[in-house]
């Protein structure tokens, strides 16, 4: 099970990516991120709403609401230069960290 933590801290730049490949909304952002991960991160509407209101507030999104082909009103969510701006320097904080705990796990040579 993955940390309380660790899925925070992470929610912003798997947003930013998710929304990096073209708009989308809420339900198909939670799906998406539970298909990427194997099923090990479900996300829930209660976790998600909150960020992205978040990250609308900070301007690293944008929304926009439309009814969708099946005749449902949804809320979509699209990057903005900003939060790409943001999801840059988001990856290369994200490298370091990997980095240095490959480095830190990586078995000893003997």
């Amino acid at each position: 099970m993955i940390s309380k933590a660790l899925i925070a801290a992470s929610t912003k730049p798997m947003i930013l990516s998710i929304l990096k490949e073209g708009e989308d909304y809420g339900y198909q952002i939670i799906q998406r991120v539970k298909r990427v991960s194997k099923g090990k991160l479900e996300w829930s509407d209660g976790m998600l709403y909150p960020v992205l209101h978040r990250l609308e507030k900070d301007a690293l999104i944008q929304a926009e609401w439309r009814i969708s082909e099946e005749g449902r009103r949804r809320k979509y969510y699209r990057i903005t230069e900003t939060g790409r701006t943001e999801l840059a320097a988001e990856i290369e904080q994200w490298m370091s960290v990997h980095e240095a705990l490959s480095l830190l796990w990586k078995p000893a040579a003997v």
